[in-house]
């Protein structure tokens, strides 16, 4: 289980003490990894965060890449994240998936299982471009837990 926190600073840590290759390899041998905000974020390839700047979002491009493609967190949560992740994707960021808060995804080998919340409304969204080049968000089908 990751937290949250610093995305930025806990990849460059875990790179630089070789945890990033010991996840791999749990990962890889199928124990489970799970993590919420910087904790999920970690295992795609990009997302959005506020690393970078506390009062400003940003693109991250160096995940983990366990799972393809982008991940927003927070994405009813935070002002910034939907607007920020919709111009990344239209501007040729990998397509992806955002959460809103109290929504979990669960994924099995590479692929979406269920997503469950613990809030009426919340859910989580397929983001990605359509055949016009305009940005798509396709919410998934969520498990309310309470």
């Amino acid at each position: 289980m990751v937290g949250g926190g610093n995305t930025l600073s806990m990849l460059a840590v875990w790179r630089a003490h070789g945890v990033d290759a010991a996840l791999r390899a749990a990962w890889e041998a199928g124990v489970v990894l799970t993590g919420g905000s910087a904790g999920a974020l970690a295992w795609f390839e990009c997302g959005t965060t506020d690393s970078f700047h506390l009062d400003k979002m940003e693109p991250i491009h160096d995940g983990l890449g366990f799972l393809a493609g982008s991940h927003c967190p927070h994405y009813d949560g935070e002002t910034q994240r939907r607007p920020l992740y919709h111009s990344l994707i239209a501007g040729g960021f990998p397509a992806g998936v955002a959460i809103d808060d109290d929504t979990a995804v669960h994924y099995v080998n590479t692929g979406i299982d269920e997503v469950v919340s613990a809030r009426e409304g919340a859910t989580a969204y397929r983001v990605e471009t359509g055949p016009d080049g305009a940005v798509v968000e396709t919410p998934l089908s969520a498990r309310q837990l309470v």
